[in-house]
């Protein structure tokens, strides 16, 4: 019952929930989300069940739907099924896998809480989950926010495991038989969240017996840190930061001189409107270069450098969202995506065929600065593979391009050519050769 008692203590102390509150619980049928559905109905809570069937791994995860409806049925609670078509809304949006999935599910529980009165949404994630994301983030580039693992409560979605370990868990669910699904997909190092849970984290262990405990206790601190920080940028923005309707204006000349300027603007930019790191690193280059009309770009938002302020506000349909790439920048945005590059010798690259979302260019037929944007009208480009040029618009309608990725796509451009259709097509004119002796690789990834 050790689990049980600090499941109840859990939730007490962070004021999570209460027995008079309706809780919708997220179950996938795992070992996570089932024990929790049994802590929940133990300690004597009023829950609902939610099951999100994205139909990715054929009867896999129509037994998994099955298991939580029958378990919900035993414990006699609602239980909620919706199956998505998540490989089309993919195709729809052109989101990653995960992101499509998130969106869909997170905004189907929001529907359900309005529509049957639940107050709180339940996630089982754990510590473990924790630690991996502090690594996840690390190694994306972040910073103390994104150090600080997962959130225990953000609005009305809780995460009541977070004080248990993945060991824990599933001895719990052993010692009382109660039974999950694995997920196939969890043993693969296809992901990076797997890579980190079956390859860095068994290797730290190794090296230390006391890792989780000591993660554990790190990202508490830093937690702590973090929420101390953002009392002191909380005065920043009531002393810097002008609001008229959904234009934002930072008056960086009101930031204290006795505070790091680069790191405040960073965590208002970042933690306010999802500018990355190395984002706001360049955009602060250009404060100090006093470059007004310098464009930044995060998913949703453009930050315009203006006359030593930085004007900040959503980006427009009719925005080509242009970013400059110096040479020598590793990583640049694209909307949803971000491109990493990597300069290497010819002889690094043990294979031509890399996928759709790597591009591989001769790296001396480039003259730099390069440019992101979004693909217009009239642009042209030699598709590697075939004779001669081609308009973009032709080559996106005969890859039956959708409407909504067409207004997603971005182009990579060397001076007034396009060198890379960004995840499709690199112009043959750029492409590696015989005589070709520098590399650069282009890697696009979906946020």
């Amino acid at each position: 019952m050790l689990l049980l008692d600090g499941f109840e203590k859990y939730i007490e102390e962070n004021e999570l929930f209460t027995h008079d509150d309706k809780i919708l619980l997220t179950v996938s049928g795992g070992v996570d989300s089932m024990v929790m559905m049994s802590l929940t109905a133990a300690a004597g809570y009023r829950f609902g069940v939610a099951h999100c069937n994205f139909q990715l791994r054929g009867t896999e995860s129509d037994e998994d739907e099955l298991l939580v409806e029958r378990e919900a049925k035993r414990y006699g609670v609602e239980f909620f099924n919706r199956r998505f078509d998540t490989t089309q809304e993919m195709e729809r949006t052109g989101e990653s896998m995960e992101m499509a999935a998130r969106r869909l599910r997170y905004a189907w529980f929001r529907e359900l809480c309005d529509e049957f009165g639940y107050t709180t949404i339940a996630i089982a994630h754990h510590s473990n989950d924790s630690i991996e994301t502090f690594f996840i983030n690390m190694l994306r580039g972040t910073g103390l926010r994104g150090l600080t693992g997962i959130t225990t409560q953000v609005g009305r979605v809780v995460r009541p495991m977070m004080f248990a370990t993945r060991k824990d868990i599933h001895d719990y669910a052993i010692a009382h038989h109660i039974p999950f699904r694995e997920d196939s997909s969890n043993r693969t190092t296809k992901y990076l969240r797997n890579k980190v849970r079956l390859g860095v984290v068994p290797m730290l262990k190794e090296i230390n017996p006391q890792f989780t405990t000591i993660m554990r206790r790190n990202i508490a601190r830093l937690s702590q840190a973090q929420d101390f920080i953002n009392s002191a940028i909380a005065i920043v923005k009531g002393e810097a930061l002008e609001t008229y309707g959904d234009i934002h204006r930072l008056k960086v000349a009101q930031i204290r001189p006795t505070l790091p300027r680069n790191y405040v603007i960073y965590e208002i930019l970042s933690s306010e409107y999802g500018f990355k790191g190395d984002v706001v690193d360049a955009l602060c280059h250009a404060l100090d270069c006093d470059a007004t009309g310098r464009r930044f770009y995060s998913r949703e938002w453009v930050a315009v450098v203006d006359r030593g302020d930085v004007v900040i506000a959503p980006i427009q349909e009719d925005d080509s969202c242009e970013t400059v790439v110096e040479k020598g920048v590793v990583r640049s945005y694209a909307g949803g995506q971000v491109l990493y590059y990597e300069y290497c010798n010819i002889d690094f690259i043990d294979s031509l065929d890399q996928g759709d979302n790597v591009a591989l260019i001769d790296a001396d037929k480039l003259h730099f600065p390069l440019t992101v944007r979004k693909w217009r009208e009239g642009d042209w480009f030699h598709p590697f593979g075939m004779a001669g040029k081609k308009k973009l618009s032709d080559f996106l309608i005969d890859k039956k391009v959708s409407m909504a990725e067409k207004s997603r796509q971005f182009v990579l451009t060397s001076g007034d050519n396009i060198v890379w259709v960004v995840g499709r097509r690199l112009d043959d004119r750029y492409a590696i050769t015989r005589k070709t002796e520098n590399v650069l690789r282009v890697i696009c990834y979906t946020l």
